[in-house]
């Protein structure tokens, strides 16, 4: 068995966005300050499944690799600090996607995702990939609620 599962949403129609939850709002990358969300994900994936590594080996790659947009990560703030992450690749695939544990629960994670779908879609593009950990079942039932199912590589 596998430690991930493949993940798919199929772009056939316009996705709308849920509504950005109270407090929260949206910034783009060149505003944030990388450093925080490095902590942002490292205590996401703490209290909620994934990991990340140290600053160097998160940062370089990410922002070198020949997939990466700044536009694709979209980040959400509150009370400027950041609260929410997902970053995507070019090639339509989530890579990332945390929120705060004190952010869970008040559909930050689902606008996050259906931002994503909403963007690769205005790309053209007609699917959106990620990968999930087989044991992380709380994430699999938010992706699937969200229209993804599991395919098979």
């Amino acid at each position: 068995m596998s430690d991930y599962i493949r993940l798919r949403k199929l772009l056939v129609a316009p996705v709308s966005a849920p509504t950005l939850p109270a407090g929260a709002s949206v910034t783009p990358l060149y505003q944030a300050r990388p450093i925080e969300l490095h902590a942002l994900l490292r205590t996401s994936y703490a209290t909620g499944g994934g990991n990340v590594g140290d600053f160097d080996s998160w940062w370089w790659p990410l922002v070198e690799d020949e997939e990466f947009d700044p536009a694709l990560v979209i980040i959400a703030m509150a009370e400027g600090e950041p609260v929410g992450l997902i970053q995507c690749w070019t090639s339509s695939f989530v890579k990332d996607l945390v929120v705060a544990p004190q952010w869970r629960d008040r559909g930050l994670g689902a606008y996050l995702l259906h931002a994503a779908f909403t963007e690769f879609h205005r790309r053209g593009a007609s699917l959106v990939d990620l990968k999930v950990e087989a044991s992380n079942l709380a994430a699999q039932r938010f992706y699937r609620r969200h229209g993804m199912v599991e395919v098979r590589a």
